[in-house]
């Protein structure tokens, strides 16, 4: 599957968090437009998933806070010896 940009994913999660932090119902189209998006760039079906994702990949180390890489791939078993 094809990434987005760091940047533009980074600019697509501030907005949306910034836009639904102050809740103003102007701004509703923009939400679900973002939210959307953010969904398509994941390849996720729901906003709070796509938001879960998107932090995953933006991670310094490119993991997630349950020790797995962004594939989802358990990163301490790839990384442990193999057993003899």
């Amino acid at each position: 599957m094809l990434k987005p940009h760091p940047t533009e994913l980074r600019r697509l999660v501030e907005e949306y968090e910034t836009l639904t932090a102050a809740r103003a119902n102007a701004a509703d189209s923009r939400i679900a437009d973002l939210a959307y998006t953010l969904c398509v760039s994941t390849g996720t079906r729901d906003v709070g998933t796509a938001l879960a994702t998107a932090r995953a990949w933006l991670a310094p180390d490119g993991r997630d806070t349950d020790g797995r890489d962004t594939d989802g791939r358990d990163t301490a078993a790839a990384a442990a010896p193999a057993a003899v």
